[in-house]
Protein backbone atom coordinates (compact mmCIF):
# COMPACT_ATOMS: atom_id res chain seq x y z
CA UNK A 1 0.00 0.00 0.00
CA UNK A 2 1.36 3.42 -0.95
CA UNK A 3 1.39 6.28 1.51
CA UNK A 4 1.50 10.03 0.95
CA UNK A 5 4.22 12.22 2.43
CA UNK A 6 4.67 15.97 2.61
CA UNK A 7 8.31 16.92 2.17
CA UNK A 8 9.37 20.35 3.37
CA UNK A 9 12.65 21.64 1.99
CA UNK A 10 14.58 23.78 4.48
CA UNK A 11 17.59 26.02 4.24
CA UNK A 12 20.38 25.25 6.67
CA UNK A 13 23.59 27.26 7.05
CA UNK A 14 25.52 24.05 7.86
CA UNK A 15 24.67 22.51 4.47
CA UNK A 16 27.04 22.12 1.53
CA UNK A 17 27.57 24.85 -1.01
CA UNK A 18 26.72 23.63 -4.50
CA UNK A 19 27.25 25.26 -7.90
CA UNK A 20 23.99 26.05 -9.70
CA UNK A 21 24.69 23.65 -12.57
CA UNK A 22 25.29 20.77 -10.13
CA UNK A 23 22.10 21.68 -8.25
CA UNK A 24 20.14 21.66 -11.52
CA UNK A 25 21.68 18.35 -12.64
CA UNK A 26 20.91 16.57 -9.35
CA UNK A 27 17.40 18.00 -9.24
CA UNK A 28 16.76 16.86 -12.82
CA UNK A 29 17.97 13.32 -12.06
CA UNK A 30 15.88 13.22 -8.87
CA UNK A 31 12.74 14.40 -10.69
CA UNK A 32 13.27 11.94 -13.55
CA UNK A 33 13.61 9.04 -11.10
CA UNK A 34 10.55 10.18 -9.15
CA UNK A 35 8.44 10.58 -12.28
CA UNK A 36 9.47 7.16 -13.59
CA UNK A 37 8.49 5.54 -10.27
CA UNK A 38 5.18 7.43 -10.07
CA UNK A 39 6.41 8.88 -6.79
CA UNK A 40 6.02 12.64 -7.38
CA UNK A 41 2.93 14.74 -6.81
CA UNK A 42 2.73 18.52 -6.65
CA UNK A 43 5.74 20.49 -5.50
CA UNK A 44 7.22 23.94 -5.86
CA UNK A 45 9.82 26.33 -4.50
CA UNK A 46 8.51 29.17 -2.34
CA UNK A 47 9.44 32.86 -1.93
CA UNK A 48 11.84 33.98 0.75
CA UNK A 49 10.99 35.24 4.23
CA UNK A 50 10.80 38.86 3.07
CA UNK A 51 7.59 38.00 1.18
CA UNK A 52 6.01 35.83 3.89
CA UNK A 53 3.21 36.54 6.36
CA UNK A 54 2.17 34.89 9.60
CA UNK A 55 -1.55 34.72 10.45
CA UNK A 56 -3.02 34.00 13.87
CA UNK A 57 -6.37 34.68 15.53
CA UNK A 58 -6.24 35.60 19.22
CA UNK A 59 -9.26 36.70 21.26
CA UNK A 60 -11.21 37.11 18.03
CA UNK A 61 -8.62 39.45 16.48
CA UNK A 62 -6.78 38.55 13.30
CA UNK A 63 -3.05 39.19 13.66
CA UNK A 64 -1.07 39.36 10.42
CA UNK A 65 2.69 39.76 10.76
CA UNK A 66 5.21 40.37 7.99
CA UNK A 67 8.20 38.05 7.66
CA UNK A 68 11.00 37.37 8.18
CA UNK A 69 10.33 35.57 11.39
CA UNK A 70 13.22 36.07 13.81
CA UNK A 71 12.56 32.80 15.64
CA UNK A 72 13.42 30.84 12.48
CA UNK A 73 17.02 29.78 12.02
CA UNK A 74 16.10 27.91 8.83
CA UNK A 75 13.71 28.87 6.05
CA UNK A 76 11.21 26.88 3.98
CA UNK A 77 12.61 26.61 0.47
CA UNK A 78 9.77 24.56 -1.03
CA UNK A 79 7.70 21.41 -0.75
CA UNK A 80 6.88 18.17 -2.52
CA UNK A 81 4.14 15.60 -2.17
CA UNK A 82 5.47 12.06 -2.51
CA UNK A 83 4.04 8.59 -2.70
CA UNK A 84 6.10 5.79 -1.20
CA UNK A 85 5.59 2.42 0.45
CA UNK A 86 7.17 3.66 3.69
CA UNK A 87 8.73 6.72 5.25
CA UNK A 88 12.11 4.97 4.96
CA UNK A 89 11.60 4.59 1.22
CA UNK A 90 10.65 8.29 1.03
CA UNK A 91 13.78 9.21 3.03
CA UNK A 92 16.04 7.18 0.73
CA UNK A 93 14.54 8.93 -2.28
CA UNK A 94 14.81 12.38 -0.70
CA UNK A 95 18.48 11.77 0.16
CA UNK A 96 19.16 12.25 -3.57
CA UNK A 97 17.62 15.75 -3.63
CA UNK A 98 19.98 18.76 -3.57
CA UNK A 99 18.02 20.20 -0.61
CA UNK A 100 19.17 17.26 1.51
CA UNK A 101 22.78 18.24 0.80
CA UNK A 102 22.52 22.04 0.90
CA UNK A 103 19.90 22.20 3.65
CA UNK A 104 17.63 19.53 5.03
CA UNK A 105 14.25 18.00 4.29
CA UNK A 106 11.48 17.08 6.67
CA UNK A 107 9.26 14.16 5.68
CA UNK A 108 5.80 14.10 7.23
CA UNK A 109 3.22 11.35 6.69
CA UNK A 110 -0.09 12.72 5.43
CA UNK A 111 -2.87 11.49 7.74
CA UNK A 112 -6.62 11.82 7.95
CA UNK A 113 -8.30 14.23 10.31
CA UNK A 114 -9.68 12.45 13.41
CA UNK A 115 -13.27 12.93 12.23
CA UNK A 116 -12.45 11.52 8.76
CA UNK A 117 -11.05 8.23 10.04
CA UNK A 118 -13.06 5.07 9.38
Amino acid sequence: MSNKYLVIHMSDPTGEKMPRDEDQRLLGEWAQEGDAAGRLGDGAPVAGPEEAKSVAVRDGKVLVTDGPFPEFKEWFAGYDLLTAESIDEAANFMAKHPSAMMGRVYILPVVKLPWDED
